[in-house]
């Protein structure tokens, strides 16, 4: 006769071993979530860090065309992936979120943001999966996106941008952020060629990775301008009340001392300024 606690422990064994049943998906539960794909849940997000999406300055032509297609695509039309690529701290990054923001203020609950770590890109067919299920439309949202050597998660990418047997879920588009054009450093597409029976195919599988996204929008570094109308942009908006004379001196000094000008540092000139001034900001 069988021990009966050997049995149970046989039992509880086997339930260790069993993979984690899959945890049900609310998409109405927030406009925005995580993915964590061990174990795959989407994790929600109440409040998304952002800027309202008018105090993007010296991006004009680039926040056009990321609203106008996030907007079709909220408005169940037609639309593309889409890559911003270039510059660091000019708000690539912060349009994208701005972007969802007033998708869903024009178009209540139409829209699901989801961030993607870049570790995890290779389980992107599964989140995919996922998602080919729900009614809601979704952006999946990566940020400084790139590939580095012996790194081939590029592939995973490709295959879903491509859509595969299946295709492309209709509910889905997928948006990146990179400081790099093509995704994957010069030296590693180079070593590609060298090494290659036929060098231009080699040279091609690498940069044809960017093909796959409709929307391909660079950002460049900002003039100073640019910059002081970013800056008063922001003192504007939280009330800071500073002359623009010293507005403008002081934010040089600080740009100065960070070796650049850039959104990002107009922003952190603000946080400062702000905190000097005793006023809270709130995005």
């Amino acid at each position: 006769m069988i021990d009966p606690n050997l049995l149970e422990r046989i039992a509880q064994a086997l339930e260790r071993l069993a993979p984690p049943a899959p945890i049900p998906v609310d998409m109405h539960a927030a406009d925005a979530f995580v993915w964590h794909p061990s174990p795959a849940q989407l994790a929600p997000v109440r409040k998304v860090s952002r800027v309202d999406i008018s105090l993007l300055v010296g991006v004009d032509r680039q926040k056009s065309l990321v609203l106008a297609n996030t907007l079709q695509f909220a408005r169940g039309l037609p639309a593309n992936n889409a890559m911003l690529w270039g510059a660091r701290g000019m708000g690539k990054s912060s349009l994208v979120k701005a972007a969802h923001a007033q998708a869903n203020a024009e178009t209540p609950g139409s829209l699901a943001l989801i961030e993607i770590a870049r570790e995890d890109i290779v389980t992107l067919p599964e989140l995919m999966r996922i998602l080919r299920a729900q009614p809601r439309r979704c952006v999946i949202f990566c940020d400084d996106l790139s590939f580095e050597r012996e790194d081939a998660d590029y592939k995973a990418l490709k295959s879903v941008l491509d859509g595969g047997i299946e295709g492309r879920p209709e509910n889905v588009l997928f948006y990146a952020t990179s400081n790099r054009r093509h995704l994957m450093p010069r030296d590693m597409i180079d070593n590609e060629k060298s090494t290659a029976i036929n060098p231009g195919e080699a040279v091609e599988e690498k940069v044809s990775l960017s093909d796959r996204f409709g929307l391909w929008i660079g950002f460049h570094n900002c003039d100073q301008d640019t910059f002081f109308a970013m800056i008063e942009g922001y003192a504007e908006a939280f009330g800071l009340g500073l002359g623009a004379e010293k507005l403008h001196a002081e934010a040089v000094e600080w740009s100065v001392t960070r070796g650049g000008r850039s959104g990002r540092v107009a922003w952190q000139f603000i946080q400062d300024l702000a905190g000097r001034l005793g006023v809270a900001v709130r995005t």
